[in-house]
């Protein structure tokens, strides 16, 4: 087997030296891959000790390294802001975009709740209605749907099963009382009365009290409209009786397929997870010295990673009179260690961004200012 060569000292960076090319054409990555190159072969003590790697190891692990950089970067982003981004359509890259929170997926989810209330939501309502008959107080909506050509599973949201409002039951306010005797007691078969007319306009307090007592009187004096609803089994309270014979009662209702249906968008292109957020590898030329400066560690850590494996192919190494024992351990476990410490130092700064920790930061520093001034001597004013 031919000798292979390793570091010489020297390397000369062209386009195709990495294996993915993500930077090669980035001007600043070009000129520095190769001081990097230099910069870890003699932390790894090139020129007093070979180092047993070619200038495309150094390449690949500083392509590596902004590429790590980047993901940790823009997967906090992601982190920090999906809520906000989360059925946005996907436009170009958001490497450099400043995404402004929004309430939209808060309102998407809100909205499944005002359909449960019937307050709103983009569930549509149906409406239905059947005809009642005297004596019959058992109706199954089901049985009633299917036969007007609705199948599949519904849930009825609403009976329009109410008395008549008190209000159509009060008379003209500058009519004395407003109320008529055979509205109150007509259930006992009182009616046909009128009341006594004075023409004297009373407050608006006194038309709240009285349509307050002509409910009270239908819960108390009359019996109660009510319904009892139990799996689309409907129940009527009271039982009917020959007076609504042909009326027809209303109701709503919602098909279960489409209150269950997730999908809210079915063309285009939209985020709809953190796989297809739009952002790309970074431009290593905007990156600031910190950085940088995270990147050419990582780089060195993964070097020495490299290195170890290769050296790691022969535990000792024989020369004249003696053995050389390598020290392929000790960089795996540093390499190891540094990358570990390099991530975790990355992931706790960008937590210290963050909108929840800033924004915690700022109010226990407007705290601390309220504090400091309570201290601050007042003038005194005479006047």
């Amino acid at each position: 087997m031919s000798n292979i060569a390793i570091w010489n000292g020297t390397s000369h960076f062209t386009t195709g030296s990495t294996p993915f090319g993500f930077y090669d054409t980035d001007n600043l990555f070009v000129t520095e891959s190769d001081q990097v190159a230099k910069w870890c072969a003699q932390r790894l003590g090139y020129p007093l000790v070979e180092v047993e790697l070619q200038p495309i190891s150094f390449y690949a692990a500083f392509e590596e390294a902004v590429t790590t950089y980047g993901n940790e970067v823009y997967q906090w982003k992601v982190r920090e802001n999906y809520l906000s981004m989360e059925g946005n359509k996907i436009t170009n890259n958001f490497n450099n975009a400043l995404i402004t929170p929004n309430l939209g997926t808060n309102i998407r989810i809100s909205e499944t709740y005002a359909t449960e209330a019937g307050t709103g939501g983009k569930v549509p309502f149906y409406s239905g209605s059947f005809v009642m008959h005297a004596g019959q107080q058992d109706y199954d909506l089901d049985a009633i749907l299917a036969a007007n050509g609705i199948t599949g599973s519904v849930e009825i949201k609403r009976v329009f099963y109410e008395a008549p409002p008190a209000i159509v039951r009060y008379f003209d306010p500058y009519a004395g009382t407003g109320t008529g005797i055979q509205s109150l007691l007509e259930s006992f078969g009182f009616g046909q009365m009128s009341p006594g007319i004075n023409f004297l306009l009373m407050p608006i307090f006194f038309d709240v009290m009285k349509v307050q007592a002509i409910e009270f009187n239908d819960q108390i004096r009359k019996a109660a409209y009510s319904f009892n609803l139990v799996n689309n089994q409907l129940k009527i309270f009271p039982i009917p009786t020959a007076n609504v014979d042909g009326y027809s009662m209303f109701f709503e209702y919602v098909k279960i397929d489409e209150r269950n249906n997730v999908i809210t968008q079915t063309s285009g292109s939209y985020i709809t997870n953190v796989s297809n957020v739009p952002y790309a590898n970074p431009n290593y030329s905007s990156i600031n010295s910190i950085g940088k400066q995270w990147i050419r560690q990582y780089t060195l850590a993964l070097v020495k990673e490299m290195l170890a494996y290769v050296r790691g192919k022969y535990s000792t190494v024989p020369v004249p009179g003696a053995e050389i024992t390598l020290n392929q351990q000790d960089l795996l476990t540093d390499a190891r260690a540094e990358k570990i410490a390099l991530l975790e130092q990355l992931r706790a700064m960008l937590d210290q961004t963050s909108r929840k920790t800033q924004l915690e930061q700022q109010a226990a520093e407007l705290d601390a200012s309220l504090k400091m001034f309570t201290n601050v001597p007042l003038p005194i004013y005479i006047f």
